[in-house]
């Protein structure tokens, strides 16, 4: 299980696996198994191979010089990474690295709603991220320069999210744990141990039932302190009979520690090490692996299972059937159903038996560059895992919401309509809400398209979503943003959303409620009439224009009011539609000759930027500036052979009362020296700042800045961000200036 992904096997499958055909249609699944055994060792190998390549290549310029071997200690730009020895876990030695407090996830899954901790009473859906060794893009903390780096922002059709290795100890990146608790879906880190080392690290772990349980609470204290949910556990080695009970001792632990110390946590058996210590794959759950499923809260079964496989599993799992979870290859080695674009075979197969499916490196996608483009191929692939299983997530589901549809990688950065950053950057943390957008197979070119756009302006963040094609003057197109389960009270909640369009292109808002008797309404925002025989609703709600930006972006914010007391938001869908023509229009149109057609389509073109829901209580009242303590540490000047200046520094920031802070984002700017306004007459001076990146703790690593000439002291700002998507004011918010005169 778990194997790297290598092309480098084909000679071996063809020349030896072929005239071995016939014995393996007799033996089919025991000789699968030993044949796979057999290739570890090779496999091993290219693994390593693969990995190394990997690891030597990353954002950083090439270089004649060998870089310094990796010191977690000293100061540099921060990463995420895993810990691959049994001694560093026993040590406790991440709690010393300088990235530890990067690395920290800042965004709770189940954020004052008073939601259950645990999984529903359902069939649901893991996947398994395993790409290229793990810590690729995803590694830098603070965000990377690859506007094509890999993103899963289908949310709403997963439970649970594991991010997995070949190291011992795998730390998911805190950007996967922020973005998926964001959508309310669990993360877990994995702990694998794997070929000769890992028996020896086996060895030493199951020693005693003392070692066990002390390794136990070492994972425990990770995931508690880095904020994710709990862990995948794949012992795939053989161990001795003996070593068993200390193993069950580590499991059960491990299992209850982390449900004491995090409700609604998670320990997941992998279907490896069978109960008598051999390293022999079940595929379903049997007598062999149900003593660790019994004392942890659900197994992973490995993927070459057979079709009655799930149906057996389930009648093993009694009432805890759902905790059972098929695997699913996508890459499609020995897979049921063949995996790739065939997945939802199994899925099928899985749902039908009403178990839950574990869907293996959908990343597929991505490494083998499927066609035409990661974005349509993402698209379609979920698309059928949809089709198959529907919708698993329904937000939003509390207040205040916030959604500017960003994914997490993009070639700009906005903030309310202006552009603060013209370069690609990838931070899978930076991703809002992400819309449930229908894929179209097969697009009707006469009809509109809809899609999450990086290239057209944001209005804030990197992406929205453009509507864009051809529509008729009387018709309208509806398109699902979100499916949701917001209950509502007896009081006023406004909804506000930015609009950057042409003027015959409009943009609205359709509102779905149900009440608790089943009674539905639809309530639509729009700025000007619509034609109700194209899109059905119950009342029209005209909102106010709260303010158009005197920019060249010509986006126009607005806002409208709404008491829906005893309803529940179910549904939220954009809605394009054209002005009613004007009189002389019609009179006009009058005068074509009887064959033609007054509806004649038209290109529209309109972008939604964000969309915000909250009550009038819920506005951000931001500290002042004042009430922030900013310091810097790990001050480093340096200078090159032409005498260039440069700073590295980390930069901390707190209330000055102690108390924490619950804002969720903090953008940092370098403020650049004033200069006299353009055409100022009155000696009127404006300063310019320099975006820099984004923080989700409260500290921000500055790294080799260049210093300009003639500079006396940097000023950095700290901007701080509310859940609502509002923004303290530059000129009030935290600074640090820092003295580099001379340095």
């Amino acid at each position: 299980m778990f194997q790297t992904h290598c092309q480098d096997l084909t000679f071996v499958f063809v020349f030896v696996f072929v005239p071995c055909i016939l014995i393996i249609r007799i033996l089919h699944h025991l000789l699968l198994k030993s044949l796979r055994n057999s290739l570890l060792s090779l496999q091993k190998t290219l693994h390593s191979l693969v990995l190394f390549i990997t690891m030597s290549n990353s954002n950083d310029d090439s270089s004649a010089v060998d870089p310094p071997p990796f010191d977690p200690l000293q100061p540099s730009i921060p990463i995420s990474y895993p810990i691959k020895t049994l001694q560093d876990l026993h040590s406790r030695a991440y709690f010393d690295s300088f990235h530890y407090p990067f690395n920290k996830s800042t965004v709770p899954i189940h954020p004052l709603n008073g939601a259950s901790p645990t999984l529903p009473a359902r069939p649901r859906i893991l996947v398994c991220h395993d790409m290229q060794g793990g810590y690729v893009d995803d590694k830098w903390v603070q965000g990377g320069i690859n506007a094509d780096a890999y993103a899963i922002w289908h949310w709403h059709l997963m439970d649970v999210f594991v991010y997995f290795s070949h190291s011992l100890v795998t730390l998911p990146p805190p950007c996967w744990t922020n973005t998926a608790h964001r959508h309310g879906v669990k993360v877990l880190g994995t702990f694998i141990t794997e070929w000769d080392e890992g028996k020896v690290i086996a060895t030493e772990l199951l020693s005693t039932k003392e070692s066990a349980h002390t390794y136990a609470e070492r994972l425990a204290e990770l995931a508690v302190a880095l904020g994710f949910d709990g862990w995948l556990l794949n012992m795939e080695v053989n161990l001795d009979v003996d070593q068993i009970p200390n193993l069950k001792e580590f499991v059960s632990h491990l299992t209850q520690t982390m449900h004491s110390s995090v409700p609604g946590s998670l320990v997941i058996w992998y279907d490896s090490v069978t109960i008598d210590g051999k390293l022999d794959w079940q595929d379903q759950l049997n007598e062999k692996n149900k003593p660790f499923f019994d004392i942890c809260d659900g197994i992973f079964v490995n993927y070459t299972w057979e079709e009655d496989y799930p149906k057996l599993s389930a009648a093993v799992a009694g009432d805890r059937k759902f905790d059972v979870y098929m695997g699913i290859d996508v890459f499609g080695r020995n897979t049921f159903g063949g995996g790739q674009w065939h997945t939802n075979v199994a899925l099928d197969v899985i749902k039908k038996d009403d178990v839950s499916a574990a869907i293996f490196a959908p990343g597929w996608i991505y490494e083998t560059k499927q066609s035409p483009d990661f974005q349509t191929a993402q698209n379609h692939w979920w698309s059928l895992v949809e089709k198959s299983w529907g919708i698993l997530q329904n937000y939003p589901k509390v207040l205040p919401f916030y959604s500017n549809f960003d994914q997490g990688h993009g070639l700009h950065i906005s903030l309310e309509g202006e552009q603060m950053l013209d370069s690609p950057w990838n931070n899978i943390s930076s991703q809002g809400f992400q819309p449930m957008l229908e894929f179209k197979d097969d697009p009707n070119p006469d009809t509109i398209q809809v899609l999450v756009d990086f290239k057209e302006a944001s209005y804030s963040g990197g992406g929205n979503v453009t509507f864009k094609g051809t529509l008729e003057e009387n018709a309208s197109f509806i398109a699902r943003l979100f499916q949701a389960e917001l209950l509502l009270g007896n009081f006023p909640v406004y909804i506000t959303y930015s609009v950057k369009s042409e003027e015959t292109s409009l943009l609205g808002l359709l509102l779905e409620f149900s009440s608790a008797r089943k009674e539905r309404k639809s309530v639509l925002l729009a700025s000007r009439r619509i034609d109700q025989s194209s899109t059905k609703f119950s009342e029209l709600v005209v909102p106010r224009q709260v303010k158009m930006l005197e920019t060249t972006t010509e986006w126009a914010t607005r806002e409208a009011r709404i008491i829906m007391d005893g309803y529940a938001i179910t549904g939220i869908s954009a809605v394009c539609y054209r002005p009613e023509p004007s009189r002389r229009t019609l009179e006009s149109a009058s005068n074509v000759q009887d064959n033609a057609s007054v509806h004649t389509p038209a290109e529209y073109f309109a972008i939604l930027g964000d969309i915000s829901i909250k009550t009038s209580g819920q506005n951000s009242d931001f500290p002042l500036s004042s009430s922030w303590l900013v310091e810097a540490q790990y001050v480093k000047f340096a200078s090159d052979s032409q005498g260039t200046k440069t700073l590295s520094a980390k930069i901390i920031w707190k209330l000055k009362d102690g108390n924490d802070s619950v804002f969720p984002q903090y953008n940092i700017y370098l403020g650049k020296p004033a200069k006299q306004a353009v055409g100022s007459l009155d000696g009127r001076v404006e300063s310019t700042q320099e975006y820099l990146g984004v923080a989700r703790v409260e500290s921000f690593y500055i790294s080799d800045l260049i210093i300009p000439s003639n500079t006396d002291a940097l000023k950095f700002i700290i901007q701080v961000c509310s859940v609502e998507g509002t923004s303290q004011n530059l000129d009030k918010s935290p600074f640090l200036l820092l003295d580099v005169k001379d340095k």
